[in-house]
């Protein structure tokens, strides 16, 4: 999801500090009130709890807690209790005529305020209809040539390669690649196994032959440093959900690492446990940019083109839409649908009347 980046909060202020979700009643002391017992929680501090219990992602969380402290904001601090629809529209409306956001931007907004009007307030509101909607453009992705993809790969180097070529021949998102962790590589059925993608769906995809020995020799490198952080009384990773609890052991087991973690460790704040994350997407964006820039290719080169790539490098060699559907997690086939409109050959294979036989 061209789109604008989505906008920072206008404030670092944590408003769960200042807008509680129950009200200290008028003329009541302090010490009465300490007295009826602890307070409830704050408003933002209940809406990450609901969402890490329906196992919400991180992202969305962070991004749903962004987007509901602007709304706030916006309303000179007002409770949202004490607001309704009307304000709801003014503001999602704000964002496309003032603020003139994409519309995959003002799609979440709009995600994050009903989460928090029927899931976290427990209140329906209407279905919005004078919002104005900010206008999605209709736009081809891009895609790289069999030939500039070749360059690209061709001018990175080291695990930045090997992550930028995997994107690319299994049809990665960037985060998915960054976010596999050892078990999920099944070299015996040459397959990739995409925990959470996309909608948190679980997909297999293809393991290229040719990237496998490179990453046996990878993975050989990271289970030495896995070793030394076990030894340095390190070596945690982070699980998904609750299998912290459930199965206590397994962060500190080899199955459960990224495939690609960082060069750093880090101190968990609220464990303690000293962590190694995985690789930061800025690092292989900035490597495959470069990789781009030194081929001399014109186009924005980014590793979400390397995925367009792959689809459309496999559309052009026959393989069946629904195939690549599936390779790419698409929910609907109407997305996959969009690689036959930038074949060389242009939609549908159609010729052409200059490129004629003689």
């Amino acid at each position: 999801m061209g789109r604008m980046r989505q906008p920072s909060p206008p404030s670092n202020r944590p408003l769960a500090a200042v807008i509680p979700l129950a009200r200290p009643v008028p003329g009541q002391s302090s010490g009465a009130r300490a007295a009826a017992g602890p307070e409830p929680p704050r408003l933002l501090d209940r809406v990450r709890a609901i969402l890490r219990a329906r196992h919400y992602s991180p992202r969305t969380e962070e991004s749903y807690v962004a987007w509901i402290r602007r709304f706030i904001i916006f309303h000179g601090r007002r409770h949202p209790a004490e607001l309704g629809e009307p304000e709801v529209i003014r503001f999602l409306s704000g964002l496309a005529t003032e603020r003139h956001v994409s519309a995959s931007t003002q799609n979440q907004a709009l995600a994050a305020l009903l989460f928090l009007y029927q899931v976290v307030l427990e209140r329906e509101i209407g279905w919005l209809e004078g919002v104005v909607h900010a206008k999605r453009p209709e736009r081809l992705p891009v895609v790289l040539s069999r030939g500039e993809t070749t360059a690209v790969l061709a001018d990175m180097k080291g695990v930045e390669q090997l992550c930028a070529s995997l994107i690319y021949g299994a049809g990665l998102r960037l985060l998915e690649a960054l976010q596999l962790r050892v078990k999920e590589v099944d070299f015996a059925g040459q397959q990739l196994i995409i925990r959470d993608g996309k909608g948190r769906k679980d997909r297999v995809t293809l393991l290229p032959s040719s990237l496998q020995p490179g990453l046996r020799a990878h993975l050989d490198r990271m289970r030495e440093q896995h070793g030394c952080d076990l030894r340095a009384d390190a070596g945690f990773v982070q699980l998904p959900d609750a299998l912290r609890v459930k199965y206590p052991s397994a962060s500190r087991e080899w199955p459960w690492q990224w495939v690609f973690p960082a060069t750093r460790i880090y101190i968990d704040r609220i464990t303690g446990e000293r962590r190694r994350h995985h690789l930061h997407e800025t690092v292989i964006q900035r490597a495959v940019r470069r990789a781009g820039l030194a081929a001399g290719i014109a186009k924005p080169v980014s590793p979400h083109a390397l995925r367009h790539s792959f689809a459309t490098h496999l559309l052009e060699s026959g393989s069946d839409i629904r195939t690549i559907q599936q390779l790419l997690g698409h929910k609907d086939v109407s997305t996959t649908m969009i690689y036959t409109h930038v074949l060389r050959r242009g939609p549908l294979g159609v010729r052409s009347p200059l490129d004629r036989d003689p």
